[in-house]
């Protein structure tokens, strides 16, 4: 009686590149319950560092799959020891870090299915993986698969405009196409490539579970607006991609029932929902509850705009993702690598490393700075593709030394802001009037 008196909770899971964390919030998104494994921290064996393994080429970074099982197993015997209530979750989803891969081996589907509830998941899985360490974001190894895949389609523009982006590193069709060429006997051996998203989802519906709309839309392979797999992108990536990858699936659908495995060792309900699992920058659109016309900003090490689209213009730089919450939507994603490190730089030169002084500064100058403007690229930036301190002043000359210190504070704000917003509008957002 007890657990059918218990309120309903929803569980939602993220594979994250350092831990693996879980949240439960009840019908009112109140946070009930949280808990992380540290994979450096808590799964030794492994040996990863920040969850990743960095080769020796300082290109190639991978991290083992078997560790993100072994995570989950840890995480839910934590949660049971500390009589965490499995029967009243109806339903649970995720979000993994974006552009991962896992290859499934031959033959993996009936380990998955049929897992015994005796044993940790990771002991069943242990041998389904033709690919032992999984490829992840970090990786900068394919730049000869990225050059192939664009001009395999016609250029980067139009790589852009099939799939949402122009070829990178670090996207799933590169990262499958170097498999492929370096290890074909492996890419042979597999029977279904999962993005790390579809992957946990599939961890927990004992079965291959679709690739989401907007996490596929990060590997170079899905057509955005026909929302199926590009067959002029698969070809140039790998042979019989198609049938490896499934059918892909709007980010909000509804799976199926948790698989058995669960009820029978951890007392779910097997009634228990599995919502598609997607990326994790998608999720963070859905997770802020944006809507059309909205904005957000993520001002980290590097600055991340989220923005929701209705109608857009994919270009060399940015990617525009199928959007998570409304399938006949669109979001985009800029990142700009100058972002934190540039402000605090600016801020020890600028205001004697005090933010309080930096904010005095940037309060005591008009908006517009008597036009003065300044672009501040300590590193090469992605967007754009640029480096070092452009300063120019009113009369648009380009100025060589420095501006007055509260003048080159707004500066720096300013044009970071301007750049935000000119290439916001270049991939068809619409500053609302």
């Amino acid at each position: 009686l007890a657990s059918a008196m218990a309120a309903p909770c929803y569980l939602g899971w993220d594979f994250s590149t350092q831990q693996l964390k879980v949240v439960a919030v009840d019908e009112q998104l109140r946070v009930i319950y949280e808990d992380n494994v540290h994979f450096d921290k808590d799964l030794p064996e492994f040996k990863t560092q920040g969850g990743v393994y960095i080769h020796g080429d300082r290109l190639t970074v991978t991290s083992p799959v078997l560790m993100w099982v072994k995570a989950l197993d840890m995480i839910l015997e934590k949660m049971k020891s500390s009589g965490f209530n499995f029967s009243q979750v109806r339903a649970l989803s995720g979000a993994g870090q974006q552009h991962g891969s896992v290859y499934w081996k031959k033959g993996s589907i009936q380990n998955l299915k049929s897992a015994s509830s005796k044993q940790p998941l990771h002991q069943s899985l242990k041998d389904c993986f033709s690919v032992s360490n999984s490829p992840i974001w970090m990786d900068s190894s394919t730049t000869s698969q990225c050059s192939a895949l664009e001009k395999a389609v016609g250029g980067a523009q139009q790589l852009a405009t099939i799939t949402g982006s122009r070829a990178y590193e670090r996207f799933t069709g590169n990262q499958i196409a170097k498999i492929y060429s370096q290890n074909p006997e492996a890419y042979t051996q597999t029977e279904r490539i999962s993005l790390v998203s579809s992957f946990a989802a599939s961890l927990f519906l004992g079965a291959y579970a679709p690739i989401d709309y907007s996490d596929g839309s990060g590997m170079n392979l899905l057509n955005i607006w026909e929302k199926v797999w590009s067959a002029s992108c698969l070809d140039a990536c790998a042979p019989g991609l198609e049938e490896k990858l499934g059918c892909p699936v709007p980010s909000h659908s509804v799976l199926g029932p948790l698989s058995p495995y669960y009820s029978q060792r951890y007392g779910f309900s097997p009634e228990c929902k599995i919502v598609a699992f997607t990326g994790d920058n998608p999720a963070s659109l859905a997770g802020m509850r944006l809507q059309e016309g909205d904005i957000a900003i993520s001002l980290g090490t590097s600055d991340t705009l989220f923005l929701w689209i209705q109608e857009p213009t994919p270009a060399l730089e940015g990617h525009i993702l199928c959007n998570p919450v409304d399938s006949r939507m669109y979001m985009a994603l800029l990142c700009f690598k100058n972002g934190s490190l540039m402000r605090e730089k600016i801020r020890d030169d600028c205001a004697s490393g005090s933010w309080d002084e930096f904010s005095k500064a940037l309060s005591s100058t008009v908006a517009g700075n008597n036009g003065n403007l300044g672009f501040y690229f300590d590193v090469m930036e992605i967007t754009p593709e640029a480096v070092g301190i452009h300063r120019f002043n009113r009369d648009n000359q380009k100025v060589v030394s420095d501006f007055p210190k509260e003048v080159e504070i707004r500066a720096l704000i300013e044009g970071q802001f301007m750049a935000k917003r000119i290439h916001a509008e270049k991939l068809g957002y619409k500053v609302s009037k």
